[in-house]
Order: C-alpha cells, then structure tokens, then sequence
C-alpha cells in the first residue's frame, strides 16, 4: 500500500486562444477509491483527462502519479506507470470476435512486435491473458462472436477489458455509461465496484444517479475551476454546487 495518493492533480492550468479552459486545477485520487469528475457540458473535463493521460501538457501546473512526476511524460510513458484510459467512443474491430480484440489489445500492451510468420490468434499466452480479462468483466460467455453485435453495455465491458491490460494503478474512465440502457446499467455499476478493488478509478460521467451510486468521492468543474471536492453527500449539499450546476435535483448518495 502506499502512503500518497495513486494520482494528484496540482494548480494544472491550460488555455486555448487566451481562454482559460482549465484553471489551478487540483485534487487528489486515492487507491481503492471512485472518485468522479462531474460538471456540464463545455467545462474543461475532457482537457483535465488529456492532461492527466499526457496527450496534452498543461500551461501550468504538476500531475504527479504513484508518487512521482510524470507532467512532461509522453502518454505512453504514463501508461507504463500504471496508468490507462477507456474512451466515451467504443473502439472495436468489429468483425473479429470479442475474444480477438481483446488479444490485440494485451499484445499491443506487451513490449514485442508481432511475429508475422506466427499466427497471433493462435498463440496460447495471449489466449489466456485475454480470457482472464474477460471473465473479469464478465464476457466469458460471449468471447467467440463477433463484437460488431455485441450490445452497445456489452460494448463498454469490453473496452474497460482493453484499459485493465497490464494491470493499472489507475483506470481514466470517460463516460461509460454513455448509451448504456436501464438494464445493462446495473451491471456495469457492479463492474466498476469490483475493478475498483485494488486500484484508483477516475470516472468522468454525466449520468448522476451512476456517479452518486457509485462514487467515494466527487470533484465539481465549471467553467475550468474546481468549484468542489468531497464526499457525494458533501456536494450534494453544496449550495455553489446547486446553484452552478445540479439545481434542486435529488440523488441518492
């Protein structure tokens, strides 16, 4: 276990055109912990992920990861420190079984080129990392068809497979519940329970009624600055909170 948190954001600042669309920036994300980033539309979340993930570099500021200073690493040098990024978009083949996608995605984590003389598919290491991913997000059943059919929450189960290879210290989730239906939803909030065991999830989500469900901590952006970081009952009590973003609506938290 460490003693510091698996992810800290400090004083990040970024501007586009003289706007400022993240401004002094900071919070911390701790292991075994949910901690969600909310706020509306046009706030500045999406520039805050590429921030932290490395495919921006702030103006301002430090993102420091497992305890160490990673704001002028490139994304890939991040995620060998433990640190990965599912998408609002789905990104499958979807003419190769779920199964297939999945072995693309540990192979193209692990440090080896593919070996063209050598059927990738065929090859038994990746088989079984593959297959013990997908058991993890409960797609076992569902790994010889091809993932152009799967539901569109199955769809998320998979890409949340594809950000677990390697094993990260920190999971960037970008609106997975965007799409999903009523049904589905359900299943994927015991998902995100169960992978936060063991590591730090930072949940980007529109849907609240996930985010309070869900979270052990919630940060609040509008309009580029932080405006609130607590318990979710803390922010829902938060008058600013109410007035800029949430209104009078009622969540469980």
């Amino acid at each position: 276990m460490t003693d510091f948190p698996i992810l800290s954001c400090l004083g990040l600042h970024k501007t586009f055109g003289g706007v400022s669309v993240t401004h002094d920036v900071s919070f911390d994300v701790n292991n075994n912990e949910i901690h969600a980033l909310i706020g509306p539309n046009g706030a500045g979340k999406s520039t805050l992920l590429s921030q932290i993930c490395g495919s921006l570099r702030p103006d301002q500021g430090q993102v420091i990861l497992q305890g160490k200073d990673v704001t002028n690493l490139l994304t890939y040098e991040r995620a060998r420190l433990g640190l990965s990024r599912s998408f609002q978009m789905t990104s499958v083949f979807s003419d190769l079984s779920v199964l297939e996608n999945l072995m693309l995605a540990v192979q193209a984590h692990s440090s080896h080129s593919f070996l063209f003389w050598k059927n990738v598919f065929d090859d038994r290491n990746l088989i079984q990392e593959a297959e013990s991913l997908l058991s993890m997000v409960c797609l076992s059943g569902r790994k010889r068809i091809k993932a152009g059919i799967l539901s569109y929450g199955e769809r998320r189960q998979l890409d949340i497979a594809m950000a677990l290879v390697g094993d990260p210290a920190l999971l960037l989730l970008d609106e997975p519940f965007s799409g999903v239906g009523c049904g589905e939803s359900s299943d994927l909030l015991g998902l995100l329970r169960f992978l936060s065991a063991g590591r730090a999830v930072l949940l980007v989500e529109h849907d609240m009624r996930a985010v309070f469900a869900l979270a052990d901590q919630v940060s609040v952006l509008v309009r580029g600055q932080l405006i609130a970081t607590g318990s979710p009952g803390e922010v829902l009590s938060n008058r600013l909170v109410k007035d800029l973003y949430l209104g009078e609506a009622s969540f469980d938290a």
